[in-house]
């Protein structure tokens, strides 16, 4: 069975539902030093994928595009470590992240695969 192709407005959607997400986690944080340091850094590199693939859907070229896409990649990832440390600290009830760190992986494994194609159509449009 041939897998469905993601639309640009699915992952634009879930890209909003998970910068929403990261802003409750955000929110949930206790009031200490650490606590606001690292809510100010997710709250950063966790909302950044959907504004910047908004950003892609209008790029210049296909560099242009390539290049957003690689930012919403790296903040992902930045993310991703951002939460595993939230969840070793025990801000937050065991499990309690794990949803949204399944849907961060997710995400990632998506704009890994999107960069590889998007890199090797640039390259074979340049050959």
């Amino acid at each position: 069975m041939e897998k469905k192709k993601t639309t640009a407005q699915e992952v634009e959607a879930r890209l909003i539902e998970f910068a929403s997400r990261i802003i409750d986690v955000v929110e949930a944080l206790p009031k200490t030093p650490a606590a606001k340091h690292l809510g100010g850094q997710l709250l950063r590199s966790g909302t950044s994928p959907a504004l910047n693939y908004g950003e892609a859907q209008a790029a210049e070229s296909r560099e242009d595009f390539l290049h957003k896409m690689k930012i919403c990649l790296k903040e992902l990832r930045e993310t991703l470590i951002c939460l595993k440390l939230i969840t070793k600290r025990t801000w937050f009830p065991a499990g309690k992240l794990e949803p949204l760190l399944a849907e961060n992986n997710e995400l990632v494994a998506m704009f890994v695969a999107s960069t590889k194609t998007a890199s090797g159509n640039s390259q074979s449009i340049k050959h």
